[in-house]
């Protein structure tokens, strides 16, 4: 089983490649957690069922030997999380959306026996009726450039095999045999690869002072630490790219002659763990990580670590503390982690995105991955794309592409109302308006207006939205989350928090604003580390574009979106009420008076404000 030279390695990736060439059709079950969630993995077992009722050869891995069958596969997620669970048809790359269990005798008899399309269980578009039977001809993938992503969704996520017979550990191999670990750092400093996970820090720097620093022993770290709400494009990659990441890291200890590596990753994405178990196991045992990679001489050892949950241990010096067996808490810097790292010994920490750009660079080189992106921003992002949008999902599209692309084009539009704004980067992140929607989506433009990209969340609103809601919101999860170690952060959060509690609630004063602006620059000037520097960005970003909601609670004690439940005032139009007595049957508390036929009024002391009224209203009547 052991792969024991690159020669080998190439044998055994032609053999696989046939054994795939055999099975004549491939079902593919998205298995990432969304899919997962909503059933896929009995709509996995049921396809499996039939397959052998059928008479038919199901493989379920891909087998050494040739023979034909039906490969039947759990894949990474697909990205198309709206319309899951999705099931892939290859070799046509048919792709079926919103799939169930009752769904899988049709889609065995009509397409893997039948070669015909089930039409009704292709994606449609919601304003043409136009089917897309061919997955990369749907709007929502064909505007899209997946590297990172490459293979997700395409090959069984829990094969190493599948993994080889794209093409996988190539990277690796070339950087053992044909490289130095200089020109390895030189390629990818070339390349302009930056940290995925929020700083945009320049890779190939990072790698190369770690390879400057005189140490026996040397780490190297990946960050699957994903914190922010709305954002699992780390989580996804590691559920269906486990390989490519591990490939990744595999490299940049033979750039920085390190030894060792640490995989840290929440606890809470117990998929992502178990894959990247299963991944190390298998590489271990084909001589692809551990002693001796393909008798090249160097040694690579991969360790997973799982964290309790902690926002703060995405930060660089509190994951280490954290693997190091102590609380997450951040330290002082300098040093940095290059210098005095894990166990206080030099450290390349990247996150799983960075990592998992690294093997298309070996392989493709450079000047192909600067054929992406603007200058100084080369490449592409993965975003997930969540909140008031048609098409929430994975998405990975090159950097530069702007806001009105990938929320129109690509999102299919705001959901429930007109565009408001949309929270990129978490609560270390911004709001942005319509001004911004034909802003370039990279490092330096974001930073320009005031956000960053983050990890790659993106929440998109509606004008139903509260803007001083949404800053509430994230400042409470950043106040929770506080490591504690510093006042500014500790306290700062802490009273920001009770004055955005104020002006939802309905108590809030100018000098509430002035404060909040205060509180943010005294934060950002002064907290210890880069999550708590951050901290008040989102109630600094929805001041600066939207003061005038602010401004309305505070002095008209109004909510512009009518979300602050405080602020809500009902009232019946008499000019429209048919006294129907419908609100008045619907108000849970006796609220609303009237005679049938006759106007009906609400008594402000007794409404609860629940708008149950207004909803019930045939002739919209309440407002």
């Amino acid at each position: 089983m052991r792969i024991n030279t690159r020669e080998e390695l190439e044998a055994r990736r032609q053999d696989y490649r046939r054994s795939l060439a055999c099975q004549k059709k491939q079902i593919l079950i998205c298995a990432g957690t969304g899919c997962v969630a909503g059933g896929s993995l009995k709509i996995y077992a049921r396809l499996k069922e039939i397959i052998e009722e059928r008479g038919l050869v199901c493989a379920l891995k891909l087998e050494e030997e040739p023979h034909d069958s039906v490969g039947v596969k759990k894949s990474g997620c697909h990205g198309f999380c709206e319309m899951g669970p999705l099931v892939r048809i290859e070799p046509m790359g048919w792709l079926y959306v919103k799939v169930k269990v009752e769904d899988c005798e049709e889609i065995i008899d009509t397409t893997i026996i039948g070669d015909k399309v089930v039409d009704r269980l292709v994606y449609k578009d919601k304003e043409t009726g136009k089917p897309y039977v061919k997955q990369e001809e749907i709007p929502f993938y064909s505007r899209q450039t997946r590297v990172a992503l490459e293979h997700c969704g395409h090959i069984n996520a829990e094969s190493i095999r599948e993994y080889i017979a794209v093409g996988g550990y190539s990277a690796v191999e070339k950087a053992l045999f044909d490289m130095s670990p200089e020109e390895i750092v030189d390629e990818i400093t070339k390349s302009d690869l930056r940290g995925r996970g929020g700083g945009g820090f320049p890779t190939g720097r990072k790698w190369s002072q770690v390879l400057r620093q005189n140490s026996e022993i040397k780490y190297v770290v990946c960050n699957g630490d994903e914190g922010d709400p709305g954002a699992f494009m780390d989580r996804s990659m590691m559920e269906g790219e486990p390989h490519r990441m591990i490939e990744g890291m595999i490299i940049a200890g033979i750039a920085t002659k390190a030894h060792y590596g640490y995989i840290y990753v929440r606890a809470e994405y117990p998929l992502a763990v178990s894959r990247l178990q299963l991944a190390i196991e298998q590489a271990e045992e084909m001589g692809l990580l551990g002693e001796n990679i393909l008798n090249s001489g160097f040694s690579f050892r991969l360790h997973i670590s799982q964290g309790a949950g902690a926002f703060v241990c995405g930060e660089g010096s509190a994951l280490t503390a954290s693997i190091e067996g102590n609380r997450g808490m951040p330290r002082v810097k300098p040093p940095r982690t290059v210098e005095k790292g894990l166990f206080e010994q030099p450290t390349v920490l990247n996150n799983v995105e960075t990592f998992c750009n690294v093997p298309p660079i070996i392989l493709n080189g450079a000047d192909w991955y600067c054929s992406y992106g603007p200058e100084k921003n080369h490449g592409t992002k993965a975003f997930a794309l969540t909140g008031n949008v048609n098409n929430t999902g994975l998405i990975e599209v090159p950097m530069g592409t702007t806001l009105r692309e990938v929320i129109f084009d690509i999102g299919g539009g705001v959901k429930g109302g007109e565009f408001k704004a949309v929270q990129i980067g978490g609560p270390s992140g911004g709001c942005l308006t319509k001004e911004h929607l034909d802003l370039p989506l990279d490092f330096d433009s974001l930073k320009k207006a005031g956000a960053m990209i983050g990890s790659g969340g993106l929440v998109v609103m509606n004008d139903k939205s509260c803007m001083v809601e949404v800053a509430r919101f994230f400042m409470n999860f950043t106040q929770n989350e506080s490591c504690g170690k510093c006042v500014p952060c500790r306290e700062g959060t802490k009273r920001m928090l009770e004055l955005l509690t104020d002006i939802v609630e309905g108590r809030g004063t100018p000098e509430h604003i002035d404060l909040l602006e205060e509180l943010a620059k005294t934060i950002s000037e002064t907290a210890l580390c880069g999550l708590g520097k951050t901290a008040a960005s989102p109630v600094v970003s929805t001041l600066k574009y939207f003061r005038d909601e602010y401004i309305a609670h505070v002095v008209d004690k109004k909510c512009p979106a009518g979300q602050c439940k405080a602020l809500i005032s009902l009232s019946i139009d008499p000019a429209l009420c048919k006294g129907c007595t419908k609100c008045a049957r619907l108000c849970p508390v006796g609220a609303i008076s009237g005679t049938i036929r006759e106007p009906h009024k609400i008594d402000p002391a007794k409404c609860i404000k629940c708008g149950a009224c207004k909803a019930g209203c045939p002739f919209k009547a309440i407002s």
